[in-house]
Formats: C-alpha cells, structure tokens, sequence
C-alpha cells in the first residue's frame, strides 16, 4: 500500500565512558661505573660522569570501546518474537573485529545454533539457524572489560523476552494472511497486496517484496505519504496523505500490514495496494495487537525478491552465508 519516510528504531544509550592513562616507567638512571681509586699520590682520581636527566614520556592513550546501542529493549520492556536479531552497535569503529567478537556470548534457556555478522565497521548481527523457541529467556553479554587495551571498558549485559511465536504467512495470489500462533492457525485475513505497474530502475516498486520479513514496530496510526514517490505537490493526481491504523512495519522500503483505507472490495480478491499488505478493519486491528518486533511475516507470490538489507529481512540469506559474515574462523 502506501509508504512513509524510513523509520528507525529508538536507541538506547549505554556504558558511560572512561578514560583512564596507564603511568610511564621511569627512566633508569645512568649505569656508569664508579671511579676507581690511583695508586699514585698527587694525581687526582676521574670524574664520574652525570647522571642523564629524565625526560617524561606522553601518557599513552587508551581507547575504551564502548555499545551505543542494543536491540531490541530488555525483558522488561517488551517481548520479542521467535525471528529477533539482536543487533549491537558500538561508539566507534571496531577494527580488531575477531577480538570483539569472541567476547560477545549469548546464553538462552532454550539453546540453538547461532552466529554473529559484520555488516559495517560498527554494528554486529546476532541471527540462529532456525528461529527461536517462544516463551524463554535470552541473555547476551559483551565483555568488553577483557578486550586487550580497553582500559576502563565495561561488561554490558541485556536479557530479552521471547514471547508467543508469531508467524504469519501471506499468499498474494490467494489474497489471504494466515497467522500461527505457537504452531496453530489462530486466523485466516484477506488482504490484498501489491498491484505492480511502477517501474523505477529495473525495479516494480509497487509489487510487494517476497522473502522472510520480520516485523520492526507499529503504530496505531501512521500518516503515509507519496512522497517516496517524488510526489509531494498536491495538483498532482497521484499525490496522496493519508492517516492508516493500524499499522506493522516490515521492511525499511515502506511495506507494512495495516488496515485498508477503503477498497475493501478487494480484500481476498485482487492485489490494489501500492507494495503494503492491506487487511479488513476487524483482521489489521487484531493483527497489530498480537504484533511483537522479531515477529515472521513470510511473503510469497510475486517477482519482486526481498533484500535481505532491506530492513530486518536478515533471514533471507542462509545459513552457509550468514556465517561467513561472522570474523571468527570456523
């Protein structure tokens, strides 16, 4: 359906820096010998040579790596879904990237396979082999104290919450979302999805994006414009601004589920939306209420393939590939 400027997830500042300078060694005195004594009278013994002066070195800098950001929230302030990364960000570069990584340890009540990925110089993915199990805990914890010269670094520790597995699967050519909970069909929504006909760089910007999305916030009601579009004059007959409830993000390109604004004669029918899964009124508020960021929102039916840098869409790569993102030899 319609689209909204990307939207970024809240940070959260952690870790307050400290910087602290390791003190010099002194510089040794002279080790010149002692005069010996003459054995001849009247002849003066030699003069010992000075002591050199020291000469104070500059304290040498400490760098402390520290995490800007952890996501998603704590365990006490929202439950996530069984599809979650866990993302972390850090202050600065991280150049010794194994040495990082290596003291980064997650810890779940319900273990399985997992591996971290590098996907710039300062942030790090934490995705598993197979999704998460629902209803445990999750600790991750970074070391950072033990990272060699990382003078007054701090270990960071975050627990999340795994609630209810969520997944949901949207079929675009049968016009339906079937929503599983813990395994079991909880609902059936009609929808429709992208319309296709947009063609910008090779690419139909109108069709809904198939692959494994994974849902990243929501808001009871988001004012989506054209404006990704290029479309932002009014006299314009495709411009629109629109209030939508309802609505789940799952990509960073615009695509959400959300309740249909009107048209809901095509509900179950036919695809009219701009690229966004439209819902009924009854189906997209019900859908939003249950919605936990991390949640599975699997796409199928068009030509249009997910990105896997598109938003949270991290389980479009297989495993065999996630892990060669990791810096630690296998």
């Amino acid at each position: 359906m319609n689209r909204v400027p990307r939207m970024l997830p809240a940070l959260v500042a952690l870790v307050a820096m400290t910087a602290c300078a390791a003190e010099t060694a002194p510089v040794p005195l002279s080790s010149a010998a002692p005069a010996r004594a003459v054995a001849a009278a009247g002849v003066a013994a030699p003069a010992t040579t000075p002591p050199a002066t020291p000469v104070p070195s500059a304290p040498a800098k400490k760098v402390t790596l520290k995490i800007a950001d952890i996501t998603p929230m704590g365990e006490k302030t929202e439950k996530v879904g069984v599809g979650f990364p866990i993302i972390v960000t850090f202050d600065r570069d991280v150049k010794a990237r194994a040495d990082v990584e290596a003291l980064l340890d997650v810890q779940a009540d319900k273990p399985v396979e997992g591996a971290w990925r590098w996907v710039s110089a300062r942030k790090v993915i934490y995705r598993t082999k197979t999704y998460w199990k629902p209803h445990q805990k999750v600790l991750f914890t970074a070391r950072l104290s033990q990272l060699p010269g990382n003078t007054g670094g701090k270990d960071v520790s975050r627990r999340f919450a795994v609630g209810t597995s969520n997944i949901s699967v949207v079929d675009t050519r049968k016009h339906q979302m079937k929503v599983y909970r813990d395994g079991k069909i909880a609902k059936k929504i009609p929808i429709s999805a992208g319309s296709g006909g947009m063609v910008k760089n090779g690419v139909d910007v109108f069709l809904t994006t198939s692959g494994v999305h994974l849902t990243m916030g929501k808001k009871a009601m988001e004012t989506m414009t054209s404006g990704w579009m290029g479309v932002t004059d009014p006299k314009d007959p495709r411009y629109y601004k629109e209030q939508i409830p309802w609505a789940v993000r799952i990509s960073d390109s615009g695509e959400y589920v959300h309740q249909s604004a009107g048209y809901y004669q095509y509900l179950g029918r036919s695809n009219m939306s701009h690229g966004c899964v439209r819902a009924t009124p009854a189906g997209a508020k019900w859908f939003y209420g249950i919605a936990q960021r991390g949640d599975v929102v699997k796409i199928t039916g068009t030509k249009r393939k997910l990105d896997w840098t598109n938003g949270w869409s991290y389980w479009q790569l297989n495993w065999t590939e996630w892990k060669k993102g990791s810096a630690l030899k296998s």
